[in-house]
């Protein structure tokens, strides 16, 4: 939990005043029944109603002090707690944001989502209550004994012989409680991944009839989540029962030891009834402290999870490169590279001038989408290095880098907003940018029939495709790049819509340099430069005619594709 003090840094202040506010309206509260004892004792013998009446007012002044204050108080902490998680929450999305596809990996998504969500609120929920009952808590506690020993030394040993073996079982309990909840974040990160697939993929489970076998997984996580967080919530439960038993035999004893002494005239009835108020206050006390150690738990484990994403150290540093006299705009220079202990690209070198086209294509698992994600330094290579403008990628920084590219991946996303917005992404575009973005992609037509303020469902699902590989395409140039980047982005695409796009980029965007990943040899024949890439190896380079004559592979995607001979402009 100390890793989350910084958080709290800002509100320090108000937190001390809050913490004042409760300990003067908790202190107002303990004098109630101290109150009541000199009435019964002191007053009421004297059998004066004014004197009566005045005691009374008083009772009340302390018990309207003791709400004024609670309320007052409570939304001090409520604000606090509030406040904090949010900074908390900010933070924790940037730094996922920032986070390398390495890490992000690491973590996993759902993960990721678990921590950003459950784990914030379990920090939100001890926050609100620290402030809460952390305060009044243990000063009702303490304050109660004092009294007590004030009023009547020999009786209130007989709690504070009860004090070791409450603590010893409190401190039992969340010390097996903590390791517990954490195995209940972890299964619930599962459950989560589980039904983020479910939901994605809700139509290829329906079409392949596997409802059945998915709803059996689902339960499977979904009684592995409950059955964790039961365990868990009974061992943390029991603590409650366990220190009732402890007090309710602390108060039997005073009980029994205060009509000894009263009969003895050792004390007064008033003492034994300001003492059972307190004992009573004693018992709520720490019950509530039980609650607080149980939110703690929780909290720890939670805290433990979001400190280990905030201080994830930076994995994609920025190193002082001197910049290369090269002609071309992009140089891979000797690159290997592999996301586990297998390279998936070896030894590449090639270079891409400015405003040319460069096509890549090969079998599934080749490495061409690996170049995509070396060049726009998702990852960084193990071997040689990579150049735009002369410079290593290494020693751009992100912001820099990232305004470069206008890039459309495989199985990009459309967000839940309007068409303008999807395309704008909240840069500074005119809608007149938007449009000619717009028509080169090839979707004027249906972009126009239902207009740029139209809603786009999650992920695109009111679209088809074609429709949203073209909104994507409109998305990467309207921003105008100096390297558009894509990745299999023209799949949906029928061969006519794809050739008119290729022409219409060429005129309207001449000078960007372009990077094609494609499974479809139409998509790349008409590039400066194509690359024929096979585990991991450039297996042939040239343009379309070269390569139709030099590489065996190239020649029997082109043949089995358009059929031997033909060509499609």
């Amino acid at each position: 939990m100390k890793k989350l003090f910084p958080f709290l840094r800002p509100y320090l202040g108000r937190m001390t005043l809050g913490f004042a506010i409760k300990v003067a309206g908790t202190i107002a509260e303990l004098l109630i029944p101290w109150a009541l004892s000199v009435m019964v004792d002191d007053v009421i013998p004297r059998q004066s109603v004014r004197d009566v009446l005045l005691w009374g007012i008083v009772m009340l002044l302390f018990a309207a002090a003791a709400l004024v204050c609670n309320i007052a108080a409570n939304r001090m902490a409520s604000l606090v707690a509030r406040n904090t998680t949010e900074r908390i929450r900010l933070q924790l999305y940037s730094r996922i944001s920032f986070l390398s596809l390495r890490q992000q990996s690491a973590f996993t998504l759902p993960s990721l989502i678990s921590r950003a969500t459950s784990d914030t609120y379990n920090v939100h929920q001890f926050l609100g209550m620290m402030q809460r009952l952390g305060v009044r808590q243990p000063i009702m506690l303490v304050g109660g004994l004092a009294v007590t020993f004030l009023m009547d030394a020999k009786l209130s040993l007989v709690m504070v012989a009860l004090l070791p073996f409450m603590v010893f079982f409190v401190l039992l309990f969340c010390t097996k409680g903590v390791p517990m909840y954490t195995r209940v974040q972890e299964a619930l990160d599962r459950f989560i991944r589980l039904v983020r697939e479910d939901t994605t993929g809700i139509r290829v489970i329906k079409a392949l009839s596997k409802t059945e076998e998915e709803r059996r997984k689902f339960q499977k996580i979904n009684r592995e989540v409950v059955d964790r967080d039961f365990k868990a919530g009974l061992v943390m439960g029991a603590m409650r029962p366990v220190v009732g038993i402890v007090l309710n035999i602390g108060v039997v004893l005073v009980v029994y030891v205060g009509a000894v002494r009263v009969n003895r005239g050792q004390t007064s009835p008033g003492v034994i009834m300001a003492f059972l108020s307190y004992v009573s206050i004693i018992l709520n006390s720490i019950l509530f402290l039980s609650r607080l150690f149980i939110s703690y738990s929780k909290a720890s484990a939670s805290a433990g999870r979001i400190a280990e994403v905030l201080e994830q150290p930076e994995d994609l540093l920025i190193e002082q490169k001197d910049r290369r006299d090269f002609s071309a705009q992009i140089v891979f220079d000797q690159v290997s590279f592999g996301y586990g202990p297998e390279e998936c690209v070896r030894n590449l070198s090639f270079d891409v001038p400015r405003g040319t086209t460069l096509g890549i294509i090969g079998a599934t698992g080749s490495g061409k989408t690996t170049v995509i994600n070396l060049l726009m330094r998702y990852y960084d290579p193990q071997a040689g290095a990579v150049f735009i403008d002369g410079l290593d990628v290494r020693a751009y920084s992100s912001a820099q880098l990232m305004t470069k590219f206008g890039a459309v991946f495989q199985n990009d996303v459309i967000f839940h907003d309007t068409i303008r917005e999807n395309i704008r992404f909240g840069r500074n575009i005119s809608d007149g940018e938007i449009w000619k973005a717009v028509r080169c992609a090839q979707a004027e037509d249906f972009v126009r029939a239902r207009g740029l303020e139209d809603m786009c469902a999650i992920r695109g699902m009111n679209l088809s495709g074609g429709q949203k590989q073209r909104i994507l395409i409109a998305r990467a140039l309207a921003g105008k790049p100096e390297i558009l980047v894509f990745d299999d982005a023209s799949s949906a695409l029928d061969y006519e819509t794809d050739a008119r796009l290729r022409a219409a980029i060429r005129e309207n965007y001449g000078s960007i340099t372009t990077v094609i990943v494609a499974q479809r040899v139409s998509s790349i024949m008409y590039a400066d430069r194509i690359l024929v890439m096979d585990e991991g190896q450039i297996i042939g380079d040239g343009k379309h005619a070269d390569l139709m004559q030099n590489c065996a592979v190239y020649r029997e995607i082109s043949d089995t594709q358009m059929g031997r001979g033909e060509v499609i402009g």
